[in-house]
């Protein structure tokens, strides 16, 4: 029994130190379980907020680049596209480039050498390159990463307008050159023909060369004041005052002035103007697009010709035209003539006038509430420039004032207009 007893007490033992073992070892096991979750859990606090500001730099990125005027593309080293803001999207049209190699999204051969060779010299760099017949002023930034991975930002501004702008500039001082120096040099040989000494003048030659002097000092007073018109335009200073004006005295008005240029070319200008049509304009402005569009009648046409002025009626406006036999406007250049300093031919004009007349005409009309246009060859032969003015009772909240009343009372000046 005794020898039971110790054997029970043994075995008893055992099973308590056993016990205790795995206790232990559960007990061990539950603290590194325990101590690896809360390294799972720092870890996932830790990704949340690298997640976290990964977005915000993100949204940062965006909204910064996405305020730019201009347009950003974000590069790997592989030409990968990454990022690209707002402003970009234009290039890509309606393809999405992320991911896709910028050569692939892209048909620029200059925009492509730039990047390569900015990612070959590892600065910054700042090119022009053409895209689309468009031009383009692009800085690059290359950056790098962790040591070997580069990244390289490309920031675009599209100067098309700037190119245009210092390219008729650049037109606009050659043309001022030529027409300042042509009159003048035809003034001085006239005069030194009148006052040879081996010449005595005679009456019906003087007559003749003062009446060449007088035509060669008009068109220097043309050019002076169509220069004078676009300062003005450009500096907001040109004020229409729009009263009720009959239209077939102004058109006369013009024609009178334009006379004596169309009689070296034996041409005829003819009004179709009817006596009652009254207008809402300003007289003097409305003049001065009438004599633009019969100068360049008059410089087009061919001799022993004639212009022809019209006007009709059409509800509350009334549209002006100028007929010539001249060569017309070519149907892709209708829009670009009434463009600031463009010439149709420079060479078949014989560099006569700065470009600037059918702008200011332009200018003029659109104050004037009208709408001005140049039917092209397609449209019949010959020259055709038409616009429209509002009639003199067109209906308005502000009172039209009759330009024939007392010159005291006092016009629509509520409906002045700023060019």
């Amino acid at each position: 029994m005794e020898i039971l007893f110790w054997v029970s007490v043994a075995i008893g033992i055992s099973f308590a130190y056993y016990s205790y073992q795995q206790t232990e070892k559960n007990k061990t096991l539950s603290q590194g379980i325990q101590s690896r979750d809360d390294v799972i859990k720092k870890l996932r606090s830790q990704m949340s907020v690298i997640e976290q500001e990964s977005v915000e730099s993100k949204a940062l990125f965006s909204t910064i680049s996405n305020v730019s005027f201009d347009m950003v593309v974000l590069l790997d080293e592989d030409h990968t596209i990454i990022m690209f803001n707002r402003s970009a999207e234009v290039l890509f049209g309606d393809k999405n480039p992320i991911g896709e190699k910028l050569e692939t999204v892209v048909e620029s051969p200059d925009l492509l050498n730039i990047v390569n060779y900015a990612l070959s010299e590892e600065d910054s760099l700042e090119e022009q390159f053409t895209l689309d017949n468009k031009y383009f002023r692009a800085k690059t930034q290359v950056m790098t990463y962790d040591g070997d991975q580069r990244f390289i930002g490309v920031a675009m501004q599209d100067i098309t307008r700037l190119v245009q702008l210092n390219r008729a500039r650049r037109d606009l001082v050659a043309n001022i050159s030529h027409e300042l120096r042509t009159p003048i040099t035809r003034i001085r040989l006239i005069i030194e023909g009148l006052f040879h000494e081996a010449d005595k003048p005679k009456r019906k030659a003087s007559i003749q060369s003062l009446k060449e002097i007088a035509m060669e000092t008009d068109t220097l007073l043309w050019l002076a004041q169509e220069l004078l018109d676009l300062s003005m335009i450009e500096s907001g200073q040109a004020i229409m005052r729009l009263v009720k004006t009959p239209l077939k005295q102004v058109v006369d008005d013009a024609i009178e002035r334009l006379e004596p240029q169309a009689e070296v070319k034996e041409l005829t200008i003819v009004s179709h103007v009817p006596e009652k049509l009254d207008v809402l304009c300003d007289a003097d402005q409305l003049r001065r697009v009438l004599g633009n569009l019969i100068h360049n009648a008059v410089k087009w046409s061919p001799e022993n010709e004639a212009i022809t002025v019209t006007a009709s009626e059409d509800d509350d406006e009334i549209t002006i035209s100028v007929f010539d036999n001249g060569p017309g406007v070519p149907d892709d250049l209708r829009e670009r003539i009434f463009e600031r300093f463009y010439q149709v031919d420079a060479s078949r004009s014989g560099h006569e006038g700065t470009g600037l007349g059918l702008a200011i005409c332009k200018h003029i009309i659109t104050a004037h509430g009208g709408r001005i246009w140049a039917d092209g060859n397609s449209q019949g032969t010959g020259g055709r420039f038409s616009f429209t003015v509002f009639k003199g009772d067109a209906s308005f909240d502000v009172p039209i004032v009759d330009a024939n009343e007392d010159a005291n009372e006092e016009p629509v000046s509520d409906t002045l207009t700023s060019l």
